[in-house]
């Protein structure tokens, strides 16, 4: 209701809480409005969120065995380059994959004679160089023949050998090519309705339909190898966890409902720990406590999540498995001081970024090294960034506004400071989620190519193979490759149902590369 002149107060006190109140509320919807401005016409990566250009950088850099860089959202934040100074281009030259085919092409001289006395030219050495090629995939056909054999003496048997097990029985494609269409489409993106349209390009018509039969038969042969992977994942003491949302088909609403994929993801690279690099994904119909809940029902340990609220009421109950101790993000806390920076040109927003700047910097240094010497690290340089940190946001945030951009931001952090600075204590814990956030990213692709899961049943499989999927591109390793190994064992019965931790992503891997180096003995 828009205020009157006969309805303010007349005591001087009561009108500057209003104005004070009404100045948070309009700063606030400016910062909305910009937000959304932002959404709709802005960059969408959050690598374009600079504050100031000599800030530290924000990325946690490698050593000889650490993995690549975590931080999702701050590889724009390193430091500029010297004026005048410009920076190397990144070029792969003589560089090309050892382990990869070598075709050889010979071009010879058009004439061996010597073009001074015409005498006979010899061999004194050669030139080489290397370009990437391609060879187009060859589309077969696969033709299984089984002779039958007779006796002669007694003409009464008839021998011939079993017919091996099909993963389509019946049907007409190999594992190979089920597995390509899998990969294709949770690997890659490639929708089926584009990947109907590759394959008549070869001239075979095959319908979506049955692409997507041929998909959730894949999904069922591998959703006990999957839910061996998750119930692997939470045996370990420290799990990174988020959730986002996969539309499904709603039957009788002529609608979408909106559901949740869960992402459960493991790493113990930065500290060289045994935990599997690895993430699992579960579909739920929503994104409630009742069903995280139901998920890390065997877990106990420390969980690395967002703020949502899911997560903290889950930490408060009596769990037969054990207790879970939440420790939060330091880039979520980051990315509100951003927001009110890019809003609002806040120094003291400059200021906090600056120094979580100056934290990561720090992690940048110890990234690669043990536990202990993480947490001794962390105890001598960053408590003290932390502890300093904290004493400015409780100073700041007395002289606020309570509708305040800043104050939002300040009272985020400040609730969530108890999880947040859990990692100065814990060597094996690191001080973002970005672990996970980085997992969570191919479903989002995924999803804007499909649009939707189809029905929950969908869900599922898109949880299942997308798991397997994209823990074989964190171990680095072909998933396509890995799916049609897997998948011949399992239809062959070769591997057993209480062997199937040798299929596990990162076992299966070792095993081909301890194959590999005796091989190579």
């Amino acid at each position: 209701m828009a205020l009157r002149p006969e309805n303010l107060p007349r005591n001087p006190d009561q009108l500057i809480e209003m104005l004070l109140a009404s100045e948070g509320k309009i700063e606030t919807l400016q910062a909305t409005i910009r937000t959304l401005r932002e959404m709709i016409f802005g960059s969408r990566s959050e690598r374009f969120a600079v504050v100031v250009a000599e800030q530290m950088t924000l990325s946690l850099g490698e050593t000889e065995a650490a993995p690549p860089e975590p931080a999702n959202d701050d590889l724009q934040n390193k430091a500029a380059p010297p004026a005048g100074e410009r920076k190397k281009r990144k070029r792969n030259i003589g560089a090309l994959p050892k382990h990869l085919p070598r075709h050889d092409v010979v071009i010879e001289p058009e004439t061996m004679d010597c073009p001074c006395c015409a005498g006979k030219l010899h061999r004194i050495g050669e030139a080489i160089s290397e370009a990437l090629d391609r060879i187009a995939p060859v589309v077969r056909v696969v033709r299984t023949i089984r002779p039958k054999y007779a006796c002669r003496a007694c003409e009464e048997v008839i021998v011939q050998a079993k017919a091996p097990a099909r993963l389509i029985e019946g049907g007409m494609v190999t594992t190979a090519f089920v597995s390509h269409i899998v990969v294709a489409k949770y690997g890659w993106y490639s929708t089926l309705y584009r990947q109907m349209q590759i394959v008549a390009g070869y001239g075979v018509d095959v319908d979506r339909q049955t692409l997507s039969r041929w998909i959730k038969e894949a999904a069922r042969m591998l959703k006990s190898l999957y839910e061996r992977q998750l119930a692997a994942m939470h045996l370990h003491s420290h799990l990174f966890c988020d959730e986002t949302r996969m539309p499904a088909l709603d039957p009788g609403r002529g609608r979408t409902k909106i559901c949740q994929l869960w992402a459960h993801a493991t790493d113990d690279r930065p500290w060289r720990g045994p935990a599997p690099t690895a993430v699992a994904y579960v579909f739920a119909g929503s994104r409630g406590k009742k069903e995280i809940a139901a998920q890390l029902a065997t877990f106990s340990g420390t969980l690395q999540v967002d703020g949502y609220g899911a997560y903290k009421s889950l930490a408060k109950d009596k769990r037969a498995a054990g207790a879970i101790q939440l420790a939060f993000c330091l880039t979520h806390a980051r990315r509100k001081f951003v927001a009110v920076f890019k809003s609002t040109k806040s120094p003291f927003a400059q200021e906090v970024v600056e120094s979580i700047a100056a934290i990561y910097a720090i992690e940048k240094t110890i990234r690669g090294l043990d536990a202990d010497q993480r947490r001794a690290a962390r105890q001598a340089e960053t408590k003290p960034l932390m502890t300093a940190l904290k004493a400015r946001l409780d100073e700041t945030r007395d002289g606020l506004s309570i509708q305040s951009t800043l104050t939002e931001a300040i009272n985020y952090t400040l609730n969530h400071w108890a999880g947040l600075i859990l990692f100065l204590d814990d060597g094996r814990l690191e001080p973002d989620t970005n672990i996970v956030e980085r997992s969570i990213r191919p479903i989002a692709i995924g999803r804007r190519n499909s649009l939707f899961c189809g029905d929950e049943g969908g869900g599922e499989t898109w949880a299942i193979l997308s798991s397997l999927i994209n823990t074989c591109k964190l171990q680095e390793i072909d998933p396509e490759t890995y799916l049609t190994d897997v998948l011949e064992r399992i239809v062959s019965g070769r591997t057993k149902n209480n062997q199937l931790a040798e299929l596990l992503v990162w076992n299966w891997k070792a095993a081909r590369d301890a194959k590999a180096m005796k091989a190579a003995a």
